[in-house]
């Protein structure tokens, strides 16, 4: 295969895997049709968790197993993207049944962990310098399809839940082709061409990937608690003053402003590198977390800029963290690091939005949310003190 421009390869891996994640979010957008048919009102939590927990065990299992370091990470994007596409697919041919539906939605999760992590090691593969900017550009799609789903309830289309498979099914074919096809390895790769048991207790140890990893987690604690409460939020500071349509768009924004800011947090990690960049935005989003609890007193014109610059600040540091978890580990592990610390982020995750849950039992919810300011609180404190430690000659299993 041909090679091709730094540019070029981003511009590619940006679009195919933008058209890869779209699987991710396809049943967020349609899970109120498919509750209304099966009668189960509230599906919308089980096929969220079911992504997720699939997302989490794929990761788990690609990292566990070198997958994106030991085989090419076009044929593991394209193959993973074919894969997930199917699983997909399944859900509008077989009967169409809970179990079924969950089961296909964890194999589109599994197989999602060859899709984003490994368009950011892909990336990495082409950019030894001026990856913080590259991966901001790749979260920054995955950010604005994840407000897709708000998107499509705020302007009221009617589509149906299998047209919606059959297109996010065929988009991520494509982007699997994208990368398959015309985006060739990179000239930084280096190949780790055995599987090593003691691959991942060896990368424990390296005390940069334990600072970088440390502040993805404190973001990840926040950011997607503060994401799935997004509409209920903007409900309880609106005192019911908006309408569904309104709460739609407006969730819509705060969250696809995020993606915006992955560009520039990218740009401007260019000027003043990744670190800076991502603990100015974890600074600022864990004080946003506190100063929530003021929002009710304000008018909804400040409340609702308050709320998008929270929107801003919650995201712009998930790629410089990646970036730097990137540049902590040989470049024939950084594969595997990427998709590990992607695993245990989502996993952290989870734990968030069901703790948080659990707490509206007793806390309004923006005393709730101004308690995910532990997440971006510890994530600071553990990547300084990682960061001052000694680094440790990195040494694989032989």
């Amino acid at each position: 295969m041909k090679m091709i421009s730094s540019r070029s390869a981003l511009i590619l891996i940006v679009i195919a895997q933008f058209l890869g994640t779209s699987l991710w979010f396809a049943g967020n957008a349609v899970a109120s049709e498919i509750g209304a048919v099966l009668g189960e009102p509230e599906l919308i939590a089980s096929i969220t968790s079911a992504v997720q927990l699939g997302f989490i065990i794929g990761t788990f299992f690609y990292a566990f197993f070198a997958i994106p370091d030991r085989f090419p990470p076009g044929d593991v994007f394209f193959f993973s993207a074919i894969l997930a596409a199917s699983a997909n697919i399944f859900i509008v041919i077989l009967p169409f049944k809970l179990e079924f539906i969950l089961s296909f939605r964890f194999l589109v999760g599994f197989f999602l962990a060859g899709i984003y992590p490994v368009g950011m090691k892909i990336a990495s593969d082409y950019f030894e310098k001026g990856l913080g900017p590259a991966l901001g550009f790749l979260v920054g799609a995955l950010v604005l399809g994840t407000a897709f789903p708000h998107l499509v309830k705020g302007l009221g289309l009617q589509i149906s839940w299998k047209v919606i498979f059959w297109i996010t099914s065929s988009l991520a074919i494509i982007g699997g082709g994208i990368i398959g096809f015309l985006v060739p390895d990179g000239p930084y790769r280096k190949v780790n061409p055995k599987f090593e048991i003691k691959l991942l207790p060896q990368l424990s140890k390296i005390n940069e990937l334990k600072s970088a990893a440390s502040g993805y987690f404190g973001h990840m604690w926040e950011l997607y608690t503060f994401w799935a409460f997004v509409p209920p939020v903007i409900t309880y500071l609106s005192k019911g003053e908006f309408s569904p349509v309104h709460i739609s768009l407006l969730s819509f924004s705060v969250i696809a402003v995020g993606g915006l800011s992955c560009a520039c947090g990218g740009i401007i990690s260019s000027k003043l590198g990744s670190k800076k960049v991502a603990l100015v935005s974890l600074t600022g989003s864990g004080i946003c977390c506190l100063l929530l609890v003021f929002a009710p007193h304000f008018s909804n014109f400040i409340w609702i800029t308050f709320l998008l610059i929270w929107g801003i600040l919650v995201t712009a540091d998930s790629p410089q963290f990646s970036t730097l978890v990137s540049q902590s580990v040989p470049a024939e592990y950084r594969g595997t690091a990427l998709t590990l610390v992607n695993s245990l982020g989502f996993g952290i995750s989870i734990v968030s939005i069901q703790f948080g849950q659990y707490l509206l039992n007793w806390l309004e919810i923006d005393h709730m949310l101004a308690l995910l300011f532990i997440g971006p609180l510890s994530g600071l404190i553990l990547f300084r003190f990682f960061s001052k430690k000694k680094r440790l000659q990195f040494e694989a299993s032989k």
